[in-house]
């Protein structure tokens, strides 16, 4: 008996091609060759130009030996020679790893190592950094300088190429390389390492095209949209949205800094469409003065993660005339996953009865087949009521290859065949997650659970509170105690007691911060809160005040 599956209908160079985001790219220019795909500045690039510069840079990295597997990285801020990495460098078969501006010499060190770096495009402007770093490693890469011209100042020199020089050596019509699978790795990132050394995480082909037409599709993003960009491409490779513009033939503007006054002139100039960002973005965007809030025509959607934004954020952005949409992801899935997916008769509901839907994290995006909460211990989903913690967790083509030299990890983190993200959360009725806590930062006082999140959010609710953090510190009668991180606006001054007594009015006796420490709180160049290392202040402020 026959069946289609017996026909000798098998796979060939007509019916399959392996994904990768790189097809995007050489579309738009195929399409829309006229059509402004970067601006910087005083540079200005349209698809065609894009594209042959990006084959430029992929033929002269191929040309120094780059060639499948091997690392490409770079040290550079959000210019468009980093837009051009993200084609050029899987063109010519190498793994683009893309180094947080931010981090120290050690780190990046490490990284360079660890990655088994072959070439580095670094920023001028990070010359003393580069320098620092170099006496720290084992094997030194080739140094491509990247001289960012907008900049009055720009460094020193320190490679062995100037990167437009390199650029233009290579050949327009370079014969760009396909993956031989489209679960070859095309990106590392590595996680910011609270615990122990950071852990790299490889991306391949197909997830990277897969996530890059999924912001597309969840988010709704028009043919050629504006896309400011807010967000540091050198986080999750920015979301993917490198590639993602290039599907809609999109235009980016690059900004080299989140500035207030930046963010607002460029919305206005360019008609910004889509920007993303840390809540911290959006404190930078209401926090700017009066004189240059200016008004705009276009809605502007703004995809926020981390946290969810405190009520007061959501409506002064709407106010100002940005549409705020939550997402939640992690580094092992290409960023964004889920999305708070908003139902068109929600926004007939009065505010307050908005703000708890708003809080919620979502559901998945498209391009990802499973998310749920589970059990842990069991691995059974737990009940959707809204209350039930578990773990939440990831399935599907949009979950990381794995960690980089550690297998070891790698297992423990796909146990059971789900990526185990180390959020809690719980999931409603509807089918919405809603993360509570991180595992590692929920607090136990008295054998009863306390979630931090539950505690910022009331904090948040203060209009005298800039920013918010809450970590458990030991007690001796109830193991751990809630202990709140205080950042105040400027200008506004508040107590520990009233502080104390603004918590009582939401929070049951047992959640309420046993200790308040005022000042700035510091976030890492994605906006987020380690609170690892809140923690250990916290202990050693408690030290401090014993002994004093």
């Amino acid at each position: 008996m026959s069946n289609i599956y017996n026909q000798n209908l098998e796979k060939n160079s007509a019916n399959y091609q392996p994904l990768t985001p790189i097809t995007f790219l050489e579309r738009a220019a195929s399409v829309y060759p006229e059509r402004v795909a970067v601006i910087y500045g005083k540079q200005e690039y349209n698809y065609s130009e894009f594209y042959r510069r990006c084959r430029q840079l992929a033929s002269f990295l191929s040309k120094k030996g780059i060639r499948f597997g091997d690392t490409v990285s770079v040290l550079l801020a959000n210019t468009p020679s980093m837009l051009e990495v993200h084609y050029a460098v899987p063109m010519c078969g190498g793994v683009l790893h893309c180094i947080n501006t931010r981090l120290d010499a050690t780190s990046i060190a490490f990284q360079l190592d660890h990655a088994e770096s072959n070439i580095l495009i670094a920023d001028t402007a990070f010359s003393s950094l580069i320098s620092e770093t170099f006496s720290k490693i084992t094997s030194k890469p080739l140094v491509i300088d990247y001289v960012d011209k907008e900049l009055q100042f720009i460094g020193s020199k320190f490679g062995s190429y100037d990167y437009e020089e390199a650029l233009n050596s290579g050949d327009p019509e370079f014969n760009w390389l396909m993956p031989s699978d489209e679960w070859d790795a095309i990106t590392v990132n590595y996680t910011s390492g609270t615990t122990g050394d950071p852990k790299g995480v490889v991306y391949h082909h197909r997830g990277a095209y897969l996530l890059a037409q999924g912001n597309i599709v969840t988010a709704s993003i028009n043919k050629h949209a504006v896309y400011l960009w807010t967000l540091p491409m050198f986080h999750c490779n920015g979301w993917c949205f490198p590639w993602s513009i290039s599907v809609i033939s999109g235009t980016h503007i690059c900004l080299r800094e989140v500035r207030a006054d930046a963010i607002w002139k460029a919305i206005k100039y360019y008609k910004v469409t889509h920007l993303c960002g840390a809540p911290i973005v959006m404190s930078t965007i209401l926090d700017a003065e009066q004189e240059l809030k200016q008004a705009f025509e276009q809605k502007v959607e703004f995809f926020t993660a981390a946290a969810p934004p405190p009520e007061k954020v959501l409506n002064d952005m709407a106010d100002a005339g940005f549409n705020v949409t939550h997402l939640y992801g992690l580094t092992e899935v290409y960023g964004p996953a889920v999305i708070n997916d908003w139902h068109t008769e929600w926004s007939d509901l009065t505010v307050s009865k908005q703000a708890p839907l708003k809080a919620r994290q979502g559901v998945r995006y498209h391009a990802l087949e499973g998310l749920e909460v589970f059990d842990s211990h069991q691995m059974k989903p737990v009940p959707r009521d809204g209350k039930t913690l578990g773990e939440v967790m990831f399935k599907g083509n949009i979950v990381m290859k794995g960690y980089l030299k550690n297998s070891t990890a790698t297992k423990i983190s796909m146990k059971d065949g789900w990526f185990h993200s180390g959020d809690l959360g719980v999931i409603h009725p509807d089918g919405y997650i809603q993360l509570k806590d991180r595992l590692k930062d929920i607090i136990i006082s008295g054998g009863e659970n306390i979630s931090s999140i539950e505690i910022e959010e009331v904090l948040y609710k203060n209009n005298a509170i800039s920013s918010a953090a809450v970590v458990a510190i030991p007690h001796d009668r109830w193991g751990e105690t809630p202990c709140a991180f205080i950042e105040l606006k400027d200008g506004f001054d508040i107590s520990a007691d009233e502080l104390r007594d603004w918590c009582q009015k939401y929070l049951a006796g047992f959640k309420l911060p046993s200790l308040f420490i005022f000042g700035p709180i510091k976030k890492t160049s994605t906006g987020k809160i380690q609170k690892a290392q809140l923690r250990n202040q916290a202990i050693e402020f408690i030290k401090t005040r014993s002994l004093s």
